[in-house]
């Protein structure tokens, strides 16, 4: 089974101690590549470090997370644009909106989001979107800026079947992960309705590890609970399940 890991912050200190070991784990578990996104300025450091020891297998993004967006963000943007004029990366992100912590910056978020969104249209990258308790925030935001070349990911998606299709009309994919395996994530009648063309498959690493290790430390080796509960919520089987997000998420980071 060869798997795509979409999002996982393994430059995190959460993994300091046993970095090699989670990513031979993940290796075995059929992990073919993992996509890093970025946090702010403070994260690019170790980010690219992990690009520099796995060549090819760890692959970053780059941008701004909405929970760093503040009153100094434009600082911020500037680094963010300055790295993606000077090489290439797979994506911009991860950036989005963020309602959960704290709502006293969402103009900012807004700002930010279609600043960086403008840079990969220009650039011909998709996004990567983080929406936490603001995903009908965000559908408008990329419904305004809609373009044919406009296309990215819904990451860590824990909206309704509504949601997700409005989302799918937009031209964008949803990440699916361990939330899934929640008894009561909600996105069951999601994954019953939604078909996997639309999907993709993600950890978040080393936050929302999925059952049974929830509230544990996540690693992109856990990657396969998520299939399991697609393929049993699908009534498919596992290798059809990781076929078919492998070959979206190929396509999405071209």
């Amino acid at each position: 089974m060869q798997l795509v890991e979409t999002h996982a912050h393994i430059y995190s200190d959460k993994f300091k101690d046993d970095l090699d070991e989670m990513i031979q784990r993940s290796r075995e578990q059929g992990i073919e590549k993992i996509y890093m996104p970025n946090i702010d300025s403070e994260s690019i450091d170790a980010m690219l470090e992990l690009e520099h020891r796995y060549p090819g297998y760890c692959i970053p993004m780059m941008g701004l997370h909405p929970c760093s967006v503040d009153h100094n963000f434009e600082k911020e943007l500037y680094i963010v644009e300055d790295w993606l004029s000077k090489r290439d990366f797979v994506a911009v992100g991860e950036m989005g909106t963020d309602l959960y912590w704290d709502k006293s910056h969402f103009e900012q978020q807004k700002e930010a989001f279609n600043i960086q969104s403008k840079w990969a249209i220009e650039k011909d990258k998709p996004i990567v979107i983080h929406c936490r308790e603001s995903i009908d925030e965000t559908i408008a935001l990329v419904d305004d800026l809609k373009t044919e070349d406009f296309s990215g990911i819904f990451h860590c998606f824990s909206g309704t079947v509504e949601q997700a299709n409005q989302i799918i009309d937009l031209g964008f994919l949803l990440g699916i992960g361990g939330v899934a395996t929640f008894k009561n994530g909600g996105l069951e009648p999601v994954l019953e309705s939604i078909p996997l063309d639309h999907l993709v498959l993600e950890t978040d690493s080393p936050y929302l590890a999925p059952v049974p290790h929830r509230g544990k430390r996540n690693e992109p080796a856990y990657l396969e609970l998520i299939v399991e509960k697609i393929a049993t919520v699908k009534k498919m089987t596992k290798n059809e399940v990781a076929k078919a997000t492998t070959e979206n998420a190929n396509r999405i980071f071209n």
